[in-house]
């Protein structure tokens, strides 16, 4: 039965297949509510939404500093959750509005997708970041160069071409994205293997072996809790960094790990 069941799926066209590739997915985010999702803002206790920050309004997940005076270093995390290892996952996303007041320079038009992060429960109440790898998200500023889909280390590092990473963010080659518009980042995960940052289909940027750094006091009590550096899975979240910014679809397609 299970030949005769793999001989169909084959068989049938390419269309179909790919509509039985889409039903594989998870929808992280509803889009009605965030009732799947735990909330950490610097300052304050888990779950402790501050601010209504993260919200669903219109079918959208929205960052919104409406009731913020000023940002005051209050950046927050959205956490999926339950957590993973190998996957893809998809995001569309996009800014908006202006930056809050009180955001520093490099936030604005910034926000991130954590990955293999720690749990919320983990963190401090004032801690800023978790340890995780970050997919960096961009916006342009209206002229010039800025890449998305880059890489940030808060707590972390990793290889490249052979060498451990130690600066803090590397730029990927996409392109720039200017204004409020649309855009769809997909990041492959394979455990500890390699993370692969994809915009249009290409892969913007790769490397291996996503570890914590021991140089970190917080990230170094993590690996001695896991009993080692390398990360093979964790949490996801979303970040707000002071720009306002929407979310109108977070997926996840669960994958079978790397093939060693």
């Amino acid at each position: 039965m299970a030949s005769f069941v793999l001989l169909s799926l084959l068989s049938l066209p390419a269309a179909a297949q790919e509509k039985e590739k889409s039903e594989e997915w998870i929808q992280l985010f509803n889009g009605k509510d965030l009732d799947d999702w735990h909330v950490k803002i610097r300052g304050y206790k888990l779950d402790d939404n501050f601010g209504n920050t993260f919200r669903v309004e219109d079918g959208l997940l929205k960052v919104r500093y409406d009731a913020y005076d000023k940002f005051d270093a209050r950046f927050g995390h959205i956490f999926y959750k339950k957590p993973f290892s190998n996957y893809r996952l998809r995001v569309e996303y996009r800014f908006v509005d202006e930056q809050v007041p009180g955001g520093p320079g490099w936030a604005f038009r910034n926000s991130g997708l954590m990955l293999h992060g720690e749990s919320p429960e983990t963190m401090a109440v004032d801690q800023d970041f978790p340890a995780s790898i970050e997919v960096q998200l961009l916006g342009g500023k209206g002229t010039g160069t800025r890449t998305t889909a880059n890489l940030c280390t808060p707590g972390t590092n990793v290889v490249m071409d052979d060498l451990l990473v130690l600066r803090h963010c590397t730029n990927s080659k996409s392109k720039t994205y200017h204004g409020d518009q649309w855009v769809t980042v997909e990041v492959e995960v394979r455990g500890s293997e390699v993370i692969r940052h994809i915009i249009d289909g290409e892969v913007v940027l790769e490397y291996n072996e996503p570890q914590l750094d021991e140089s970190d006091a917080h990230a170094k009590e993590l690996a001695q809790e896991a009993g080692g550096l390398l990360l093979d899975g964790g949490t996801i979240s979303l970040q707000s960094e002071s720009h306002p910014v929407d979310f109108r679809k977070v997926e996840l397609l669960p994958l079978e790990p790397a093939v060693k």
